[in-house]
């Protein structure tokens, strides 16, 4: 059975939290836990190790020192850490991007090695996503084996329908889709990849860590009996709403009318916990494209996790996601993604020795200037001329919204119009349909909650396809 507080979590986040799953009878298995399952009882969660508790004992025993000292210290943890994720008897690689995380692990790796390491990086068409130059030029630098590979949404088309099988339940990042081609890539040449996953959660590389925006001003302005007011009236605006209001929306504010419902959510909110949900959520009102077995399970879906009190909000966040975003999205994207071709993956940044030193850095000594991961950089910067990495961060993305109107077009129509979608209690099919026809319209973009969508039609599809038929007389 579709578990309908999975799917409320899918379409306002994009993936599904631990320990829920998408199947109500299921629950996965929490980062840093274990079960003991016995006959006749309840499954019991143990924990042998916390990020809150690590994080707590960090921010109690914080590490004076300059840059370059706080740099020194963590080459100290890190650097051995990374020889340790070498040990392999069978060949081992890294993946490139070119950012500040996987560029500073390949230089450790490097270091370290008597041979250059094997370096594995995609890159696309479209110059706006494409970082493949970057990554070339970091590994000329260090040394490394390089190899790169091209695609476009054609490749991505060829993965696709396999989707579903790879992650098991739905899930919504469409990163999956670069990162199994890179997976893929990599393991036609080794068995393990090292990775630089975890670095932006613990050094403060998202935007959201680097700044509170406009909207924390606005609420520090606004009293709170007002603030309910407008945030009442904002949430009231229609979703996906008539065409002639998401264009004037788009045309005005660049923005699908999502993002006012998201701002009405923010200003409303009781806390800083409750802004930060409502700033990283794709859609405050997914309520509005479910059917009726969903529509009540909202309230119990939203994400659970460790609010730390009494420090900046920009630090909860960093924990919050530490224990949510990360686990749940980045680690299942690449696990399974790598695990589909065999190929073994490590984070030598979150092993737990690091967490527990990053957490010790201050956050003034992380982030400064809207500058994030400045340990990260001021160590990489010994071993790669800034030059190479002082640019704007992007993310491992795909032109999904491109993609959609061309080369997966005809998947995600069929999709979307497929019975499993019309006669299922879990959306509303006419709500689907206006959204998906605003964004082939160019009305609006609504890739990121287009992509919810069809992971989770995808999934619908492929339960309903793989049940045994029904023995007949």
């Amino acid at each position: 059975t579709t578990s309908p507080e999975a799917v409320a979590q899918l379409l306002r986040h994009g993936y599904i939290q631990a320990p829920r799953s998408i199947h109500a009878e299921i629950g996965k298995v929490r980062p840093g836990t274990l079960v003991e399952l016995a006959s006749g009882r309840e499954p019991v969660e143990h924990v042998y190790w916390s990020a809150r508790e690590a994080a707590e004992r960090g921010l109690a025993d914080p590490i004076v020192g300059t840059d370059d000292e706080i740099a020194d210290a963590l080459d100290a943890v890190l650097r051995p850490v990374v020889r340790d994720e070498m040990v392999a008897d069978v060949p081992l690689g890294a993946f490139l991007s070119g950012g500040i995380d996987s560029s500073l692990i390949v230089a450790l790796m490097q270091a370290q090695s008597a041979r250059p390491v094997r370096t594995f990086t995609i890159g696309f068409d479209d110059p706006l996503f494409d970082e493949s130059q970057v990554a070339a030029a970091v590994a000329a630098h260090l040394g490394t084996e390089h190899t790169e590979l091209r695609v476009d949404g054609h490749d991505a088309l060829a993965l696709v329908p396999s989707l579903a099988t790879i992650y098991d339940e739905p899930m919504a990042d469409s990163s999956q889709l670069p990162t199994l081609l890179v997976s893929r890539l990599t393991r036609q040449h080794v068995t393990v990849a090292v990775s630089g996953d975890g670095g932006d959660e613990l050094f403060g590389g998202y935007i959201q860590y680097r700044q509170r925006g406009s909207i924390a001003r606005l609420r520090s302005l606004v009293p709170s009996p007002l603030r309910g007011v407008a945030g009442a009236s904002l949430g009231a605006v229609p979703f996906p709403g008539p065409t002639w209001l998401a264009t004037a929306a788009d045309r005005v504010a660049k923005r699908p009318l999502s993002a006012a419902t998201r701002l009405g959510a923010m200003l409303a909110a009781d806390d800083e916990r409750e802004v930060y949900l409502a700033l990283m959520a794709q859609t405050a009102t997914p309520d509005r494209l479910t059917g009726p077995r969903v529509d009540g399970a909202f309230a119990r879906a939203a994400l659970a996790g460790p609010w730390l009190d009494g420090v900046d909000p920009l630090t909860a966040r960093m924990l919050f996601d530490a224990v949510s975003y990360l686990p749940d999205d980045i680690l299942v994207k690449v696990d399974r993604a790598a695990m589909a071709y065999s190929l073994e993956t490590r984070a030598p940044l979150l092993d737990h020795r690091v967490f527990e030193f990053a957490w010790r850095v201050p956050f003034a000594a992380k982030v400064r200037d809207g500058i994030g991961k400045l340990p990260l950089r001021r160590l990489l910067t010994r071993h790669v001329p800034s030059a190479l990495i002082d640019r704007p961060k992007r993310g491992f993305a795909v032109p999904l919204a491109d993609w959609l109107r061309g080369p997966l077009r005809e998947w995600a129509d069929d999709l979307l119009h497929a019975d499993v979608v019309r006669t299922s209690d879990v959306l509303d099919a006419a709500a689907v349909q206006a959204l998906w026809r605003q964004h082939l319209e160019e009305t609006a973009d609504h890739a990121a909650l287009l992509w919810s969508l069809l992971a989770l039609c995808g999934h619908l599809r492929h339960e309903h396809d793989s049940r045994p038929a029904t023995a007949t007389r």
